[in-house]
């Protein structure tokens, strides 16, 4: 039987800096660095990006527009 090592285990590092996570702060190290997350995401550094097309039930919104249905 061949003798396997498993793969090493990943400590949680944070996201801004890399030092280890602190839970505290999950997932970052300090509150810090958590604040640094927060004003990225205020001054818009961060955005979640759009989607030109609507999600809605796949028709165009005037589809029906001006369609008599008898």
């Amino acid at each position: 039987m061949e003798n396997i090592d498993p793969a090493p285990i990943r400590a949680p590092l944070c996201p801004i800096c890399g030092k280890l996570r602190v839970e505290a702060f999950k997932p970052f190290c300090s509150k810090h660095c958590a604040d640094l997350d927060l004003s990225r995401w205020l001054k818009g550094i961060y955005a979640v990006p759009e989607s030109d097309e609507d999600e809605g039930d796949g028709r165009r919104p005037d589809a029906d527009a001006g369609e008599i249905h008898s």
